[in-house]
C-alpha cells in the first residue's frame, strides 16, 4: 500500500481527504500533518511540504489566479513577483479561511476556471485597471508582444469596462504598442507620455550607412535614441563590444544616444524626463510642453 506523501506525489503533490481514504484514516491523516509529513492546505485538501503553488491557492479558495500573478503566469513582463498570489473568486463568494493571498471577487468564465487562471485578455484588462498606468502599459505591451492577445480586442473590452480603474485601463489601450521589447522599455515609453514628450518611436530602425540598427525609442528629426538598459544587458564581453560598435555607429550617423538604467525609470523619473528636454532642446531648440 502507498504511503500518504507517496499518494500525493503520484498526484501532482495534492489530494482530497477522499482520495487518501484507501491509504490512511482521519487519525492517520492527522498524525501525518502534526509529523509535516505532509500540510494541510485547505479544509479536505493536502500537499506535499512545501509553498504552495499559485495554482494551489487558488484551488483552496475555489477560485482563479488573476492580475499580477496571472501575468507572471502568462510570462508577461512585470515589475517584481507578488509576494501574496492574486486570486479572484466568484461575487458574493462568503470568505474563507486559506493560504495567504490577495483576494478580489469577480464574475469567472468558465473557461477560465477550468484552467485556475484567467485568459490572457482578462489578465491585461485586470492589470490596466488596478496597475500604475507604466506597470500596466508594460504588462499589455508583453502581450501584444508574444502574440498572445489582439490590440483590437484589447481596446473593445476596455471601452465596454464599467467602475474604478475604466480610464486608466482605456489610457493604456490607447498607448499599447506591440514592438516593445522589455518591461523597462515600455515604462520610459510610458513615462515619455506622462510627461507628454512626444516624437519617440517604439523600436525604430535607424540607417547608418554600413548597417540598419534598431533602438529602443527614436526620434527621428531630432536623431535622438534612447535606449532600456536592463540588469542583464550584457551577457558577454562579445555581447558588450557588440553594444560598444553599435553606439559609436548611431553617433559617426549623428544621432545623440541617451542610455537609462532600471534605477533611472524608476526611481527618478524627473532626472530622466529633464535629460531628454534638455536635449531636445539641444537639437530642436523648442520647449517640451512641460518644464
Amino acid at each position: 500500500m502507498e504511503s500518504i506523501p507517496e499518494v500525493l506525489a503520484s498526484n501532482q503533490g495534492q489530494a482530497t481527504f477522499a482520495e487518501l481514504r484507501s491509504t490512511t484514516s482521519r487519525r492517520g491523516l492527522s498524525s501525518a500533518v502534526q509529523s509535516g509529513a505532509i500540510e494541510r492546505l485547505t479544509r479536505g485538501l493536502y500537499t506535499l511540504p512545501a509553498p504552495p503553488t499559485d495554482k494551489q491557492v487558488a484551488l483552496a479558495y475555489d477560485g482563479v489566479v488573476s492580475h499580477l500573478s496571472a501575468a507572471v503566469a502568462w510570462g508577461l513582463p512585470v515589475c517584481a513577483t507578488p509576494a501574496k498570489p492574486h486570486i479572484t473568486v466568484p461575487r458574493k463568494r462568503r470568505p474563507k479561511q486559506g493560504p495567504p493571498a490577495v483576494m478580489h471577487w469577480a464574475p469567472i468564465a468558465s473557461e477560465d476556471f477550468e484552467a485556475r487562471v484567467t485568459s490572457v485578455l482578462r489578465t491585461v484588462l485586470d492589470c490596466a485597471r488596478s496597475l500604475p498606468f507604466d506597470e500596466a502599459l508594460a504588462v499589455a505591451d508583453g502581450a501584444l508582444n508574444k502574440g498572445l492577445m489582439l490590440e483590437a480586442d484589447f481596446t473593445k473590452a476596455a471601452d465596454a469596462m464599467r467602475g474604478p480603474g475604466r480610464p486608466n485601463a482605456r489610457r493604456v489601450a490607447a498607448a499599447v504598442h506591440g514592438g516593445a521589447a522589455s518591461f523597462l522599455e515600455s515604462m520610459l515609453r510610458a513615462l515619455l507620455l506622462t510627461e507628454q514628450i512626444d516624437g519617440f518611436e517604439p523600436q525604430l530602425e535607424v540607417e547608418t550607412g554600413s548597417s540598419l540598427l534598431r533602438v529602443d525609442l527614436g526620434h527621428q528629426v531630432a536623431r535622438i535614441a534612447l535606449e532600456a538598459e536592463g540588469f542583464a544587458f550584457h551577457g558577454s564581453s562579445s555581447d558588450f563590444a557588440a553594444d560598444c560598435r553599435r553606439y559609436d555607429e548611431l553617433v559617426a550617423a549623428g544621432w545623440l544616444v541617451l542610455r537609462f538604467a532600471f534605477w533611472h525609470v524608476l526611481a527618478e523619473p524627473a532626472w530622466v524626463a529633464g535629460m531628454i528636454r534638455a536635449v531636445l532642446l539641444q537639437r530642436l531648440g523648442v520647449q517640451s510642453d512641460r518644464k
